[in-house]
């Protein structure tokens, strides 16, 4: 994607540099590196309109290549095998003849066949049949490929390998969408979710069960997105999801392609967006069922040498340098939005993409020097460009989020800019210090400066979505923050006919806390793992050959959640409160001020949000404190609107809602007045003005 006319791209006109340059002048030394990359992108754009007949025919390419079936019922297959000798098409559909059915050589290493429909009018393949490429290598041995644009393909019981199953259902069986998408959510808070864990019973549960169960409780939650994970086909189902094997294919794990499409349009009934955790930073290596060696040589989709390989991962990383991979990349982008109308994506491994590194052992000090360098892969930033400027560019409700961890300047920004167009990146760094903090320290060693730096840390107008956990904290091998907090308490002491314990005590309250101060002061959304807003007790750990197979911590337990005799509830509780609160003052998109990081009191006080919302922290393990005074920008009367200590909360009950807190003309930590609050230890109050 890159172009060695190196001098002149670096002068390219970019519509909207200077805004770039105005928020972060510190990128202006690297500005002809900015033009460069931006150049590359319009470049890549001018031969796709002249070769491609523009962007959107080049994007729509899953339409023509794979296998298909026309309106008269000839089957057509358009195949990129650029080392193959010779191609082939077989199946039940022809007794799984070798030579019957052998491909068209085209130029550019492209292969066609067609198959007119049978003499009674019907297509020669039927729905449901399984078919194979056999392609021919240079050193004249026959392998067995699945088509990289299949759409549905079926773990084969006597094999276990996937086989492509060619889906044609007929009409009155194809789910018909009938809602629109909902509007691009002002401020986003995601439900983080896997379909196949959703269930409490030790199984995989289906499309249609989380239809029908998981998505009420998202809406209820106050939920406005949700992000499936593990939807893109991966033989192996330990891999969460990010071996990818069938780019095309919903995971025939959980249903049929149906089932997925019927839970989406309800989730939009419900006003909720879905986002698709997409993996295009690597691919699985898997050879029979998966893209590696597809035509017989190492190369195809992949570098054809050590670039091509994720050592760490174990996984082949594309070649997005190649023409045919990007149409392969970006249309399997405008699939997923078109054919199953998805919302957005996040983006998976992003730090991996933009780096030679892969960010392996790479401790990025922030030095921009390490961004604009020889050590940034621009070939996979371009595609980002390019990625995030079709979705831009056609799907005006599109939300596209980047998980980076290494800082890169300029990746959410838009395009015009010179930016790689994301509209939000993950803020990797909070969960990391989140349990850093909790294994290394007790809560009165807390240095609450440094959690709040940690907190507040983020570019300027470059939007994070915050969270304290997401599924990377709940895999075996780590603990989530519940089980941090509270550990073995979980299994014993968390029914409310049992006394409570300090543990689950201090449990319960910490988890509050510290979610809502995650929320209040990470970033400019929130995402939340699906179980974790009740603090599920336990770490994910998916059926593999360690675990015999077990399903045991494949599962969510909901049912814990809903137990009126546990206390789960008290925090699931908190959760629905919290993100309906949100909903009210609408502080996601607001600035934010704090006032106070006082570290021997253990007290932060921060504004954000509508209605002159007033965040009052006390995270001290014994000391609560009356008469405290506090530091606001608005005069008047405030109210309590949340108080992590309410008894619905599983609180103590140490604060009267009933009373008001009038301002003092008295200035205070830097604001213009003040208020006197009584706040009770390892609390949180958040005060609103009264109209």
């Amino acid at each position: 994607m890159g172009n060695t006319n190196a001098v002149n791209l670096a002068e390219t006109e970019v519509p909207h540099l200077e805004n770039l340059l105005n928020h972060d002048p510190y990128l202006k030394p690297y500005e002809s590196e900015i033009r460069r990359r931006y150049g590359c992108l319009k470049s890549y754009i001018d031969r796709v309109d002249q070769y491609e007949n523009g962007l959107l025919d080049f994007t729509r390419s899953y339409q023509t290549y794979g296998v298909h079936v026309d309106e008269k019922n000839n089957i057509s297959v358009m195949e990129w095998a650029p080392g193959a000798k010779n191609m082939y098409l077989k199946g039940d559909f022809n007794d799984w003849k070798m030579y019957e059915y052998k491909f068209e050589k085209l130029e550019f290493g492209k292969w066609r066949l067609t198959i007119p429909a049978l003499q009674d009018g019907s297509s020669p393949i039927k729905h449901g049949s399984v078919i194979k490429l056999a392609i021919e290598t240079q050193t004249g041995e026959i392998v067995d490929r699945i088509c990289p644009w299949a759409t549905y393909v079926v773990q084969c019981k006597e094999t276990n390998l996937y086989n492509q199953v060619f889906y044609n259902p007929p009409e009155n069986e194809r789910y018909k969408f009938k809602y629109q998408r909902p509007k691009r959510p002002e401020r986003l808070k995601i439900y983080e979710a896997h379909v196949g864990i959703s269930s409490p019973e030790a199984k995989i549960a289906t499309y249609d069960h989380f239809r029908v169960n998981i998505l009420p409780i998202i809406k209820e939650q106050g939920y406005n997105a949700v992000q499936l994970m593990a939807i893109m086909e991966h033989a192996y189902y330990a891999s969460f999801g990010y071996q990818v094997t069938s780019f095309f294919a919903a995971s025939s794990r959980y249903g049929n392609p149906e089932s997925l499409k019927a839970l989406i349009d309800e989730a939009h009934r419900l006003g909720i967006a879905v986002y698709l955790d997409l993996v295009h930073s690597h691919a699985s290596k898997n050879v029979l069922d998966g893209l590696n060696q597809f035509d017989g040589t190492n190369g195809c989709f992949f570098h054809d040498n050590a670039r091509g390989y994720h050592e760490l991962w174990e996984s082949r990383c594309f070649n997005y340098s190649e023409t045919e991979v990007t149409r392969f990349l970006l249309s399997n982008i405008r699939f997923w939005m078109d054919e199953y109308q998805f919302d957005g994506f996040r983006f998976d491994g992003v730090t991996s993409m933009l780096y030679h590194s892969h960010g392996i052992a790479h401790a990025f000090s922030g030095n921009y020097d390490e961004y604009f360098g020889l050590a940034t892969d621009t070939d996979s930033f371009l595609y980002m460009m390019l990625a995030n400027h079709l979705l831009h560019e056609y799907y005006k409700d599109v939300v596209t989020i980047a998980e980076d961890v290494s800082g890169m300047p300029t990746l959410c920004r838009p395009v015009t800019e010179g930016g790689a167009g994301f509209d939000y990146r993950l803020a990797m760094a909070i969960p990391d210090k989140w349990i850093k903090t909790l294994k290394e320290q007790k809560d009165e060693d807390w240095n609450l400066g440094n959690l709040v730096h940690t907190l507040e840390n983020r570019r300027y107008k470059e939007a994070n979505i915050a969270y304290v956990e997401s599924h990377d904290q709940a895999l075996v091998g780590d603990k989530t923050i519940a089980f941090w907090l509270m550990d073995a308490e979980m299994y014993t002491n968390m029914s409310v006919l049992s006394p409570l314990t300090p543990v689950i005590d201090r449990g319960i309250s910490l988890h509050k806390l510290i979610r809502l101060l995650t929320h209040g002061l990470g970033g400019e959304g929130w995402l939340n793992f699906m179980g974790n807003e009740f603090g599920h007790p336990e770490w994910l750990d998916f059926p593999r050959e360690g675990n015999n197979s077990s399903y045991h911590y494949a599962r969510r337990q909901y049912n814990l959640a809903k137990d009126d005799l546990l206390r789960y509830k008290f925090l699931n509780k908190f959760d629905e409160a919290m993100n309906k609160l949100e909903d009210e003052y609408k502080w996601l998109n607001k600035t934010q001020y704090v006032s106070r990081k006082h570290q021997d009191d253990k007290v932060v006080v921060f504004e954000r949000g509508e209605k002159g919302l007033v965040w009052i922290f006390n995270f001290h393990h014994s000391k609560s404190y009356p008469d405290y005074f506090v530091g606001c920008s608005i005069p008047g009367k405030y109210k309590i609107v949340l108080d992590t200590d309410a008894e619905e909360f599983g609180g103590h009950k140490r604060l009267d809602h009933s009373v008001d807190f009038f301002t003092s003309e008295r200035g205070w930590d830097g604001r213009n007045c003040s208020l006197s609050v009584y706040i009770p230890n390892r609390t949180a109050i958040l005060l609103a003005k009264v109209d």
